[in-house]
């Protein structure tokens, strides 16, 4: 019998610039990573597979790859085998230079899997070279590994061609895809019965990409793909997903995975009901007021991140209540390590009489962006999509925390 971990989207260097909590929140990470490596030695396993996002972005800063190093050494010293794949956060997509993943396979901290391609566009892996630290296959303890990586909205289309490149028996693939249905990311995902084919050549198919974790089976019953998630929360939204990494063991040609949980940081998600508010001081007290019952004793000790929604239909223009106030005013009471604040109130006005609903702030955008992209003929019927799309763009540079290599990837290979 042998046993391996599986992990996936661990998000190295992934923090609030310039917020107070940057360094803590910088340090989730790597803690988050450092705890999974004393598993594996403390077990100890055979290997330990992570299916992409390593990092949470191509280009990284240089400590972000010094503490990466320190972090996987005891498996190296251990001589337990990091095999890992690009995610689509990992890629970079400007090749004009080495990449970090590929800087650590040469080093021999990680053994980079990447599929080399045939003339006539199949798949061909290639035996792992442990001196130039590239290959798409290596085989431990009788179990066949091969890695593909993030291929992106495509990935359906190339199913038949990766299974039709692998020749061995008790084969394991290391795949960056989500499955619809189970992955709540909106891009990089296959149909269900796209990925059911690989259970005829794969015994199990690590995946990544989604921070949720699930698994999949045949329409027989077979169980064949497993996604472990991130296993620090990464986003606002995970709050209520479970947290960890798969411990398999392997036996007779039969994988049996057990979820082993991780201790992330605390994340809530509240909606603070300020409808009817006539003012922005009344409303700035009933914020305290739920904000600060719902805060107590939900943390366990650690600093929480926190995402507040502020709705209901107001007396008052919803910009008086601006977020630097909401935050002054959430510092009396908690101390949170990260807030972010989303205003959704809608004002009531009274004309001739009668009361009328205005937009959002929200929804004032989103209309705007519908009716720029609309006046494209190439776009139209697809508005709704980029709108969102475009939105997140904003999302993500106003939070600070992304890079160039990350919003490329946010865009479809046919955007």
């Amino acid at each position: 019998m042998i046993t391996f971990i599986h992990t996936a989207d661990i998000h190295l260097g992934k923090t609030y610039r310039n917020a107070p909590g940057e360094a803590d929140r910088y340090e989730d990470f790597f803690s988050c990573l450092s705890g999974i490596v004393d598993d594996a030695v403390r077990e100890p396993v055979d290997f330990v597979l992570i299916s992409g996002d390593l990092f949470h972005t191509g280009q990284i800063l240089p400590r972000t790859f010094a503490r990466t190093i320190d972090t996987l050494h005891p498996l190296k010293a251990a001589g337990i085998p990091c095999i890992a794949i690009e995610g689509n956060h990992d890629w970079i997509h400007r090749r004009n230079t080495i990449s970090w993943m590929e800087a650590l396979s040469e080093m021999g901290y990680i053994r980079l899997l990447r599929p080399g391609r045939t003339e006539d566009g199949g798949y061909r892996f290639d035996p792992f070279d442990e001196k130039t630290g590239a290959g798409g296959h290596i085989e431990i303890g009788g179990v066949n590994i091969y890695g593909l990586g993030y291929i992106g909205a495509q990935a359906a289309s190339h199913v038949e061609r990766i299974c039709d490149a692998v020749a061995t028996a008790n084969n394991l693939l290391l795949f960056h895809v989500g499955i619809w249905t189970y992955s709540p990311v909106e891009i990089g995902n296959m149909k269900i019965e796209d990925a059911h084919p690989l259970a005829e050549t794969f015994s199990y198919v690590a995946l990544g990409h989604g921070h949720k974790p699930y698994a999949i089976e045949t329409p027989e019953g077979k169980r064949y793909a497993y996604n472990p998630g991130a296993p620090e929360r990464v986003n606002f939204g995970e709050e209520k997903y479970d947290k960890g990494y798969y411990l398999v063991s392997v036996e007779d040609g039969r994988f049996s995975p057990a979820f082993r949980p991780t201790r992330p940081r605390p994340m809530l998600v509240e909606t603070v009901d300020l409808d009817g508010a006539q003012d922005a001081d009344g409303a700035l007290a009933r914020f305290r007021e739920q904000v600060a019952a719902r805060l107590a004793g939900q943390a366990g000790g650690r600093a929480p991140l926190v995402e507040l929604k502020l709705s209901g239909r107001v007396g008052f223009h919803p910009f008086e209540l601006g977020r630097e106030r909401l935050r002054l005013a959430l510092d009396e009471f908690a101390a949170p390590l990260h807030v972010e604040i989303k205003n959704h109130l809608s004002l009531v006005a009274r004309i001739g009489g009668e009361e009328v609903v205005k937009k959002s702030l929200a929804e004032i955008e989103r209309d705007v962006l519908h009716e720029l992209i609309g006046a494209h003929s190439a776009y139209q019927g697809r508005e709704a999509e980029l709108a969102r799309l475009a939105l997140s763009i904003r999302d993500l540079v106003l939070k600070g925390d992304v890079g160039d290599d990350e919003l490329l990837g946010l865009f479809p290979e046919e955007a």
